[in-house]
């Protein structure tokens, strides 16, 4: 349902960068059927902003906070905005 679609900003802070962050974000998000793109900050953090299901940006969330292996993340925010149907597909943007 078009009520159930939504966009947010997820920011995650730690040992995120080096560390195969971005391409574990890309195949989560990939496997939710959600669009958007993720990205390394010049803060050390990552940067995910994400489109679709309410329910699957929430699971991404939750993925996000647990990271890769070789990942520690620390902190992990997210701001939820209003759908803008912007993007195609998911992608890592430099």
């Amino acid at each position: 349902m078009a009520e159930d679609l939504k966009r947010a900003e997820i920011i995650a802070g730690g040992l995120v960068q080096g560390v195969g962050f971005r391409y574990y974000v890309i195949r989560k998000a990939s496997a939710l059927g959600l669009k958007g793109y993720v990205k390394n900050l010049y803060s050390g953090q990552v940067q995910t902003v994400v489109e679709g299901d309410k329910a699957m940006i929430e699971e991404l969330y939750l993925q996000i906070k647990l990271g890769p292996s070789r990942s520690s993340v620390k902190s992990c925010i997210m701001q939820w905005q209003d759908f803008k149907n912007e993007f195609e597909s998911f992608e890592v943007r430099f």
